[in-house]
């Protein structure tokens, strides 16, 4: 133990300090980062070691900087593929072969690599025709002339038969004056303009650039094609239009003036598949010239073919092809559409098979970065599309579908921005991304601005009146985005692809408009009855601005049911009849068209919340008074503190009967027929969890639940506002009936509960909503009293229950409580007089008696507001007294009163308790249609339903709560009830 303490300890402090260090961190398994360019000349970078090397005697790097060379004037002299060996040649013969290995002598001159070189037309020689090194090369000449018509090949080894060009126009190899020299072929004089135009315009940018394709092989693509109907070098010309976006002008020797030239020039050898667009040996780029063609290309014959979505017939597949070229103009073959050609963003092959889906819109979107468009595409690849028709019995056949270039121009003007299809000029082939033509002086170094296609857009439309699924053919639409370059690694461009389905929008758009003006115009109507009604109730003959405004207020709650009339309507209309169809008959409005729609959205929700807030105001400015018909029984002895005496006086009544009816009336004033919260709830369930969310998908199927990898297309605003209404109206209508059939019936009636609380406290309600209008709940307990104990309550309900005491209604023998009153202006007169000293307190302080108690002054106009409007119910002032009738069938439809209470005031008798009209009991169609208007605004605003349903619940609590509060209060000032008795 002794010995072995101190071995420890010093093995412990050596793997402390092992630990400590960085002897055990990635040191030993780290590298020094070095690439190719870091060697230097006269280093190379080993591809083993990743490390540059140094190279032997005599030795250079070669320029890749992989491997070492000799240097000038030294050849190899011996190699075992790691390492080579340097010998330098003797004076005598100082040129190096070709191949590295040997000395030679130089007929004429040496190279700056040490090698030997001939004269233009020559080709060297070094070795025999048994492959020995001579020892003076040779500089051959190759014979141009008949029959040989030889010339080198482009290392200048070997002669071959020169290009049939030269031979064609001199008879020889050699393209001598007045011949034309271009692109390596020689082409006879005055054939094409012999100057032209090699600038690639970038509009967007208003910078021409002079490329330098274009500047290499313009004219010799032309005139090759023009003169030979060379099969590449006529597409190569066609492909250099397509780079400068079809645009042309008057000028005839840009890239489409001489695609246009030779057109016209071969129109002899006649046409290709007999479409006479198609030019023999030329690529297909036009539609021809004329304006209005476009409208017959894409608008006169229907594809012969029906989509259906449903049934034995389901068809909702189509396929495009395209025949895909070069830069060059070599044809690479047919290529599918999909992935990696038409789409340049990159997605899941599941999500991008959605794209051929008739019916599903489809929307990719992306942000590219620049340098990987330089390095995935450094030539461009251009693209003929075909659609696919159906298998006849004549095999196989392609439909040319037509491209909308927005870019296109023509003397400087775009043609193709207008949405008038006549002013269009189609075209067929496209590019995707153009790194070419931008380069300036030669084609290796890098562009000075690319052209991206960063909007493509493949369109249907239906045929109108269609019963079986027919469409027009397709239509691509290209915009593309010039780019300057200046960072390539951190310049980005946003690209997208979509595919979109329309139909004539003009029949429903007028049929709209139609339904808004007549039923705006019934609304005038209605307003203007409400607006007579008002001036009615409030006993005013006089058209003010008053009236008007609230003729305007009135007219907006209707005009808002009209906006919300025809929106539901239309969304109900694209949900059922979008979903449910069988063969095509009608798309969805695109995202475009739904703009007019969610423009009437707003214009419903703005009008109802205008109506909301009005209602609401009413609601709380109503003038209420509890009058309480509880008589003293006895007397009672009061102390008078002047003379110290007791003098008997009438007992007093409790006025905790009238508290407790204020305050069960200012709860009722926020109940509803519908519970807000299982409502809000019930929807976000069915919405997000049950699934019918998916049913506002921009696509024909009816399923609830999508697979997470499946391809979700966008949300459609009209199906959306249509599904979430249908969903909030339906259970808000559920509701209502379970509410009014069931609940109210057999659990509990709140608003019928508050009529029976009166009577048995024998309390009487007046609530005037207008000047002279308004409701009254007769209270008045049949046993006279109400201010008593339990046992001779128990007594009363029980002789009430045996119909051995009288009816509770206001006339003799009748059961009717709840009436709407028409008053005289007399009456109101004094039922304001006696308010008024209460008034006066809000009045400026030089108004106010500053001697009068507040409180005296409050329970005096209380107890005179109690015995005057007891003595009127009891027909006790023959001035003002009042009928009870009956209203008219057409003045409830209408919602007002013929006769006006001059002289006496009348009682309508009123067995639906229309006092709810001044709670939200008796609005809930406004507060239903307000509360759906507010969730769809908020969602289509947000397009998140959980949101919504957030606010919209919100909203309700928060004007439940107002409603509450700004209620108690005005229930304090009219009743003349203490605000802290009010909980």
């Amino acid at each position: 133990m002794a010995t072995g303490t101190p071995q420890q300890l010093v093995y412990g402090a050596v793997l402390f300090y092992f630990l400590q260090s960085d002897v055990f961190h990635c040191q030993p398994f780290s590298i020094s980062f070095q690439q190719p360019s870091d060697c230097g000349a006269e280093s190379y970078f080993d591809i083993s070691s990743l490390s540059c090397g140094k190279c032997g005697p005599n030795q250079v790097s070669s320029k890749p900087g992989l491997s070492c060379l000799c240097q000038t004037g030294f050849r190899v002299l011996s190699s075992n593929g790691a390492s080579i060996t340097c010998q330098q040649c003797p004076n005598s013969k100082p040129g190096i072969t070709q191949d590295g290995y040997g000395c030679i002598r130089c007929p004429d001159s040496l190279g700056e690599d040490g090698r030997c070189q001939c004269p233009r037309g020559r080709i060297l020689v070094e070795r025999d025709l048994n492959g020995n090194l001579l020892e003076e090369a040779t500089c051959e000449i190759c014979n141009g002339g008949e029959p040989a018509f030889s010339a080198p090949d482009p290392t200048g080894t070997r002669c071959v038969r020169c290009d049939d060009s030269f031979i064609n126009t001199s008879l020889s190899c050699a393209c001598g004056a007045p011949n034309i020299l271009a692109g390596g072929m020689c082409f006879p004089p005055n054939s094409l303009p012999t100057s032209v135009i090699s600038n690639v315009n970038f509009a967007q940018l208003a910078l021409p650039v002079p490329s330098a394709w274009f500047s290499n092989f313009l004219y010799s693509s032309a005139a090759a094609c023009l003169l030979f109907s060379n099969l590449t070098a006529c597409q190569t010309l066609g492909n250099m239009c397509v780079l400068n976006m079809h645009s042309s002008s008057s000028l005839t020797n840009d890239a489409c003036g001489l695609y246009n030239t030779v057109y016209r020039a071969t129109a002899p050898q006649g046409v290709s598949q007999d479409i006479s667009y198609w030019r023999a040996n030329l690529p297909w780029l036009y539609y021809g010239d004329q304006p209005g063609l476009a409208s017959r290309v894409l608008r006169t014959d229907p594809l012969p073919v029906s989509f259906s979505f449903k049934g034995s017939n389901k068809n909702t597949d189509f396929e495009l092809t395209a025949a895909v070229y070069t830069v060059g103009g070599e044809f690479t073959g047919w290529k599918s559409v999909g992935a990696g050609n038409l789409q340049l963003c990159p997605d899941t092959v599941a999500r991008q098979q959605a794209t051929f889906t008739f019916g599903t819109a489809y929307k990719q979107s992306c942000v590219l970065s620049v340098s990987d468009l330089l390095s995935g595409h450094p030539e461009p690849l251009f693209y003929d599309v075909f659609l696919v028709l159906p298998q006849t019995t004549e095999g196989r056949r392609l439909l040319a579908v037509p491209s909308l270039i927005l870019n296109q121009q023509f003397n400087g003007q775009f043609i193709n921005q207008g949405t008038n299809m006549n002013n269009w000029y189609l075209t067929r082939r496209l590019v995707l991304v153009d790194t070419l033509s931008g380069r300036e002086k030669n084609l290796n170094t890098s562009p000075r601005v690319i052209r991206v296609a960063s909007d493509i857009k493949i369109g249907f439309q239906l045929v109108p009146n269609t019963q079986r699924g027919q469409v027009y053919p397709p239509l691509i639409t290209v915009s593309y985005s010039d780019i300057l370059i200046t960072n390539p690694d951190t310049q980005t461009v946003s690209v997208s692809f979509s595919l979109e389905y329309e139909m004539d929008q003009n029949e429903a758009r007028i049929k709209t408009d139609i339904a808004l003006g007549v039923l705006g115009g019934v609304a005038v109507v209605h307003s203007l009855l409400k607006t007579a009604s008002w001036k009615r109730r409030i006993a005013s003959p006089l058209i003010d601005l008053q009236t008007i405004m609230k003729f305007l207020l009135f007219y907006a709650g209707d005009l808002a049911n009209v906006f919300f009339v025809i929106t539901v309507g239309t969304g109900l209309y694209w949900l059922i009849f979008f979903k449910a169809q069988q063969f095509v008959y009608v798309l969805l409005p695109l995202p475009a068209q739904e703009e007019r729609f969610v423009t009437y959205v707003g214009c419903a929700f703005a009008l109802k919340t205008l109506q909301f807030i009005h209602k609401l105001l009413v609601q709380l400015s109503v003038d209420i008074f509890f009058i309480d018909w509880e008589r003293p029984r006895g007397k009672g002895s009061k102390h008078i503190e002047a003379s110290g005496d007791s003098k008997n006086a009438a007992a007093p009544v409790s006025i905790w009967r009238t508290y407790f009816v204020a305050n069960e009336w200012n709860e009722i004033q926020t109940v509803r027929k519908i519970n807000p919260t299982f409502q809000v709830m019930t929807v976000l369930f069915l919405l997000e969890v049950v699934g019918f969310s998916s049913l506002a998908l921009r696509d024909p199927w009816s399923t609830l639940q999508r697979a997470p990898e499946a391809y979700k297309p966008p949300y459609s605003l009209v199906l959306r506002f249509g599904l979430s209404c249908a969903l909030w109206l339906c259970i808000g209508l559920i509701q209502v009936i379970y509410f009014t059939v069931f609940h109210e019936r057999f659990v509990e009636d709140k608003i019928r509960q508050f009529v029976d609380l009166c009577s048995i406290s024998n309390i009487s309600v007046l609530a005037l909503s207008h000047r002279c209008f308004g409701y009254y709940i007769h209270g008045r307990s049949v046993h006279g009293h109400a201010d008593t104990n339990m046992e001779e309550m128990n007594t009363n309900l029980k002789r009430e229950a045996e119909n051995l005491c009288g009816q509770r209604g206001l006339l003799p023998n009748s059961d009717t409580q709840t009436f709407q009153i028409s008053i005289t202006n007399r009456l109101r007169g004094h039922y304001d007089r006696i308010l008024e000293p209460l008034s006066r307190r809000h009045a400026p302080s030089r108004l106010v008696d500053a001697s009068a108690n507040p409180f005296e002054q409050s329970t005096k106009a209380y107890h005179s507001m109690n015995r005057f409007l007891g003595s009127f119910i009891d027909h006790a002032h023959r001035e003002q007294d009042y009928i009870v009738k009956d209203k008219l069938l057409f003045e409830r439809v209408v919602g007002m009163e013929f006769i006006e209470a001059t002289d006496k005031s009348i009682f309508y008798n009123d067995e639906s308790c229309s006092f709810s009209d001044i709670l939200f009991y008796g609005n809930e169609a406004t507060l239903l249609i307000f509360d759906t208007l507010f969730f769809c605004v908020v969602d289509l605003g947000s397009q998140n339903f959980i949101l919504a349903a957030v606010l919209t619940y919100l909203q309700q609590l928060g004007f439940r709560t107002i409603c509450y509060n700004v209620g108690r209060r005005n229930l304090a000032n009219k009743t003349l009830v203490d605000k802290r008795f009010l909980i």
